[in-house]
């Protein structure tokens, strides 16, 4: 049976006598519990727990169970922050998280200065990892990779006369912007307006008034479904009938319910489909069984991210984050994500971004492979 902690309370708790000889091994999943983009936490969640249960079921790690404790940063980097220093105070040396870029950035300054190993199974900024720090990991691609499958898709197959790209001003928003920005002006695309909204914002008429008197046909936004389903909705509501675009952020079926109609034809760039395919049939299943959907783009990376933990700890024969990260570095994991291996930044190697067409009901379908 899993272990899962909601903040710092154990449920099933360990009878005494059994505590000493095998003590749990404490794994933080940090994200957003609460907020505007909860919805994402909940997929990152969803494949921490089944990763720990499924291998607490095999007997554990070293014969002891993993503990999965779940922290909420609400993806504000002041209370990740506070997060991160609780992970520490409490002597959790393993975390997977955190989930947005701008929350991941401050906490993974904590974690490096204090031996804890980190892996991200959802934050995409290349800043994160820049420097090397080797305690540091994710299980997803990059914005320099998914601004780049995006960019020259629009230049390739959209082909638009007059392009807008619009960030939320925040890490990831305007990194994978401005990514995409690179990419379409070195193809020759440059366009005609390059500008921030505010995170939370609710009217969008201005800059839809200057989005039509700009003659823009087509759209590229950085950021998070909350907002882009507001702009979609009242585009439509405006008579703006341009085509849109965003990353991952905005792959979540309450765009649909904030965006209606609008949001039919969106075109959004996600991780492949790990949920179609055939060798995770049976943790799709699982997931199923639980109420839960498996097709989120953070739950096959979470489950992922669990799962070389624990491998790289029974390789290396120790709990010790040095070491387990060493193996890490050293190796390569087959995963429900493909073959996982590492480079010097703690980096995939290898990460494919799919574009997908947004469909009204929440569903998608795949345009690229």
């Amino acid at each position: 049976m899993g272990i899962w902690r909601s903040g710092l309370l154990a449920l099933p708790l360990l009878l005494t006598g059994v505590a000493q000889a095998a003590d749990p091994i404490r794994i933080a999943a940090v994200g957003p519990v609460t907020g505007p983009v909860a919805q994402y936490g909940d997929m990152q969640f969803s494949g921490v727990r089944l990763a720990v249960e499924q291998i607490n079921a095999k007997g554990g790690v070293l014969g002891r169970p993993l503990e999965a404790v779940v922290l909420d940063d609400a993806c504000e980097p002041k209370q990740a922050v506070a997060v991160a220093n609780r992970v520490v105070n409490e002597g959790i040396e393993y975390v997977v998280g955190h989930l947005c870029s701008g929350s991941t950035q401050p906490a993974s300054d904590v974690y490096v200065e204090e031996g804890v190993l980190m892996i991200t199974p959802a934050s995409t900024s290349p800043q994160i990892t820049a420097a090397g720090r080797p305690m540091l990991f994710r299980t997803i691609g990059l914005d320099s990779q998914q601004g780049k499958v995006a960019g020259e898709f629009i230049v390739d197959q959209v082909k638009p006369k007059r392009m807008a790209i619009i960030h939320d001003k925040q890490q990831y928003g305007q990194g994978v912007a401005d990514e995409v920005n690179r990419t379409v002006n070195a193809r020759g695309l440059r366009p005609v307006l390059y500008e921030g909204v505010n995170k939370g914002q609710t009217d969008f008429s201005a800059l839809i008034t200057k989005l039509k008197s700009l003659g823009v046909d087509f759209v590229y936004y950085g950021g998070y479904h909350p907002e882009l389903g507001l702009l979609l909705r009242q585009s439509r509501a405006q008579g703006f009938d341009a085509r849109f675009m965003g990353p991952e952020g905005v792959g979540h079926k309450d765009i649909s319910a904030i965006a209606g109609a609008a949001s039919e034809g969106l075109l959004v760039t996600l991780p492949a489909d790990f949920a179609q395919d055939p060798v995770n049939a049976d943790l799709v299943k699982a997931l199923q069984a639980k109420g839960e959907d498996a097709s989120g783009p953070f739950v096959m990376p979470s489950y992922a991210a669990v799962q070389v933990i624990a491998e790289a700890m029974e390789k290396a024969k120790s709990t010790d984050p040095e070491k387990v990260a060493k193996v890490l570095y050293a190796s390569t994991f087959n995963t429900p994500i493909g073959e996982v291996a590492f480079d010097e930044k703690g980096d995939l190697k290898n990460f494919r971004f799919v574009i997908f067409e947004w469909h009204a009901d929440g569903n998608k379908t795949p345009i690229t492979q």
